[in-house]
């Protein structure tokens, strides 16, 4: 099961590298602050970016993740030329295939460069706001395959 019933994606590997393509090849993605200091850690050019979303990814875990969704909220966006800056407060439940869930919270501060005319991430930074566990099973249905997101 995918974290997310997304059209068009194979599967995890496949998931990585679609993902791979937003961020520059000196891209940094860090988790700040006393929670993700230590959960999340400092991941520096492509490679590391790549082995960062292959932990989650790149092996079978148990329990499974089924679900896992981004809500973005507050955007503030800032272009200066050929690059910007974006801040966003992040809200994510997460579903698990034995019934537990948890739904977190952070700030996204973000940096994106224009490259070759297309814009892509060049730091990924995020503080962690709340963790916080759910009911089992609170979120009875949800899908395994998006009807929307097909072209």
């Amino acid at each position: 099961m995918r974290p997310i019933p997304e059209f068009g994606v194979r599967d995890d590997a496949h998931r990585i590298d679609l993902i791979m393509q937003l961020y520059t090849e000196d891209a940094v993605w860090e988790g700040v602050g006393e929670y993700y200091d230590g959960q999340f850690g400092r991941a520096e050019g492509a490679a590391q970016v790549r082995a960062h979303f292959e932990r989650f990814w790149g092996a079978k875990q148990d329990p499974a993740l089924l679900l896992n969704a981004h809500y973005l909220t507050s955007e503030q966006i800032h272009v200066d030329g050929d690059t910007a800056t974006g801040q966003w407060i992040h809200v994510q439940p997460w579903l698990f295939s034995d019934g537990t869930s948890l739904l977190r919270s952070s700030r996204l501060n973000n940096a994106f460069r224009r490259v070759a005319g297309t814009w892509k991430i060049s730091r990924t930074r995020t503080e962690n706001v709340f963790v916080a566990p759910l009911p089992p099973t609170w979120a009875t249905d949800h899908p395994s395959a998006s009807v929307l997101m097909r072209p």
